[in-house]
């Protein structure tokens, strides 16, 4: 999930959208992220749309909106990090077992130090039509973690934090570990999907009479 004007990609698996994990989910967000949340804007599941989250924002004085049914450029900045991230990380496979949860949570642990920390982006600053050209302008490359610092809404303390987090971390152990957990992610799925096929394999066979 993302701040769109500072570019900030924090992941927090939710797996099974329910009420629950959702709630615990965000609240775990606004926990670790380097600033206040100011809004939130979800899609139109019944996960987010309930009296209990829309009493949290009221009661943390947080925006609450919601896209529009199938528009999916409302959510253009997420539905970005979706792909560029997310799916590139641990593509499209179902991921519905405990170990896969573990390992995917895990995964994503190091996957958020990695991009917060090390991989620059570039922000969109104008957008231009000459005739039927469009030129886009974009800024100098940052990491999302040189943004923070070079924000002056964020808290000295709070800057300082993330400077010794940032001088405890190494990208290459960070590369290598994501990569570890994303071979044991796909074995798993493998190992899984083979199982399921053989137990329908033996669902289907005809019984032996003697």
């Amino acid at each position: 999930m993302g701040l769109e004007h500072l570019k900030i990609s924090y992941f927090v698996n939710l797996w099974s959208l329910n009420l629950l994990v959702s709630f615990a989910g965000i609240k775990r967000i606004e926990g670790r992220l380097p600033f206040s949340i100011l809004g939130i804007d979800s899609d139109n599941g019944a996960e987010f749309i309930n009296a209990h989250l829309i009493r949290y924002c009221e009661e943390h004085k947080i925006t609450f909106t919601r896209s529009r049914p199938y528009r999916k450029n409302d959510s253009c900045f997420v539905e970005q990090k979706n792909w560029s991230v997310i799916r590139r990380a641990v593509g499209y496979g179902r991921y519905d077992t405990n170990k896969e949860l573990n390992t995917l949570n895990e995964l994503y642990g190091y996957l958020r130090l990695y991009v917060n920390f090390f991989q620059p982006v570039r922000k969109l600053i104008k957008k231009e039509r000459i005739g039927s050209k469009i030129t886009k302008t974009y800024d100098e490359a940052k990491t999302p973690y040189r943004r923070v610092l070079a924000s002056p809404d964020i808290e000295d303390e709070i800057k300082m934090k993330l400077k010794n987090q940032y001088d405890m971390l190494n990208p290459a152990e960070l590369k290598r570990k994501i990569t570890k957990l994303q071979n044991k992610l796909l074995k798993l799925n493998a190992l899984k999907q083979k199982v399921r096929e053989d137990l329908l394999e033996k669902s289907v066979e005809p019984s032996s009479r003697f």
